[in-house]
């Protein structure tokens, strides 16, 4: 009788723990639980802790709270100027309404795919209007901005809130990156030959400006020097011709001296009579005659 009534007891706990197992769950800080009945969800727990279901009738199913990745598969865009790029998206998100999220999603994978492809249609509408170099200034946030406004738009439909929207990586196809550093090479080099003809202009602007400075300060310095050597000559004349008004011998013997100096120079031999007119001054103490 007692291991009857031990019997029954056991099976009455051990059937109490199923029922217990059945109809307890918890809910982490970090998750979210639709409660799903034969299959159909009818509600969402978001407190966190120990909560009760219908046991067998009643199951859970878990959503991460937190925020979440979305990285779809990098894809090429044709941009405004025909130039293609490898563009890398990707978008944070959280669920907010699992409800919603399961009936529309189904599952994260189908969810990912989906919406990681709305992402990538999105990138390429917004991108597709921009040109290459436009990547690299103001336009590329302002693409971003549209990017995310229309992902935030799609985002309730899937029970999600969309927290932001960012490009990774952008990055050139082989075949357009060699063409595009071709074009940057050829674009260099021209402008390296028009730099060097700039220069080559200045140069010879600034040798003919300082030849003609040149030309214009010697012509200056020449026409200064045949002044003063005018002026010097014609002291040196009125000196002479005051000098022999006053002592006639002298003048002619300051010229013959002049006479001298210029005849007799280094090496120079001269055959003359001794009693030469040219030679009156020598060996006598003034003019011949005298």
């Amino acid at each position: 009788m007692k291991k009857a009534t031990l019997a029954i007891i056991g099976v009455i706990v051990v059937a109490g723990g199923f029922v217990a197992n059945s109809a307890l769950f918890t809910v982490h800080q970090t998750t979210q639980a639709l409660i799903l009945q034969f299959g159909n969800p009818i509600r969402v727990v978001k407190t966190p802790g120990l909560h009760v279901k219908m046991p067998f009738v009643q199951n859970a199913e878990f959503y991460d709270g937190r925020i979440l990745d979305l990285d779809p598969p990098v894809q090429e865009v044709i941009l405004a100027d025909q130039k293609r790029l490898n563009v890398d998206a990707f978008a944070r998100y959280r669920i907010k309404d699992p409800l919603e999220y399961r009936k529309r999603a189904l599952t994260d994978a189908n969810f990912r795919d989906v919406f990681g492809r709305r992402l990538n249609a999105a990138v390429r509408a917004e991108i597709g209007q921009i040109l290459l170099g436009d990547m690299l200034t103001e336009k590329r946030a302002k693409s971003m901005i549209g990017i995310a406004a229309q992902m935030k738009a799609s985002a309730p439909e899937f029970g999600i809130e969309v927290i932001d929207v960012r490009i990774g990586r952008t990055d050139l196809p082989q075949e357009t990156a060699q063409a595009v550093y071709n074009r940057m090479r050829s674009d260099r080099v021209a402008h390296a030959a028009q730099l060097r003809a700039v220069g080559e202009e200045q140069k010879l602007r600034i040798q003919a400006e300082a030849d003609k400075d040149r030309t214009i300060i010697i012509a200056e310095a020449q026409r200064q020097s045949q002044i003063l050597r005018g002026e010097g000559e014609g002291e040196r004349n009125r000196v002479l011709g005051e000098a022999f008004g006053k002592d006639p011998e002298f003048f002619d013997f300051y010229r013959s001296m002049e006479a001298y100096g210029e005849a007799l120079g280094d090496g120079t031999t001269m055959v003359l009579s001794p009693d030469s007119e040219f030679f009156r001054f020598f060996g006598t103490s003034g003019p011949k005659g005298n």
